[in-house]
């Protein structure tokens, strides 16, 4: 993949992710700056998402730790335990929002 590629693909990814904590029905609040999005919940904590363009990949920071996603065969996939980054989303959310939260792209 080349530079341009990634950024389309990483950018799309961000939007997706924005528009999906817009329709999630959690007051989770965002904030999108240069390849940055904060989400940050009513308890305080914030998950942040970040591209990494040097290195083709995505950067998740929550609570608890931080995971790097590569594009996989159509996917961003986390280097560390080989989960896919909706499901991922889904699952550090709903632990910081203290809620059931189904994120998706759709």
């Amino acid at each position: 993949m080349n530079d341009s590629q990634y950024n389309i693909l990483a950018e799309d990814l961000l939007l997706a992710l924005e528009e999906a904590i817009e329709d999630c029905g959690e007051d989770i609040d965002y904030e999108s700056v240069g390849g940055l999005l904060t989400l940050t919940f009513v308890n305080g904590t914030k998950i942040i998402i970040n591209k990494q363009a040097p290195l083709h990949q995505v950067w998740v920071a929550t609570k608890f730790n931080g995971h790097h996603f590569d594009y996989i065969d159509g996917k961003w996939i986390d280097k560390r335990e080989g989960g896919e980054f909706w499901q991922f989303m889904s699952n550090a959310v709903s632990v910081q929002a203290d809620a059931q939260v189904l994120l998706s792209a759709e």
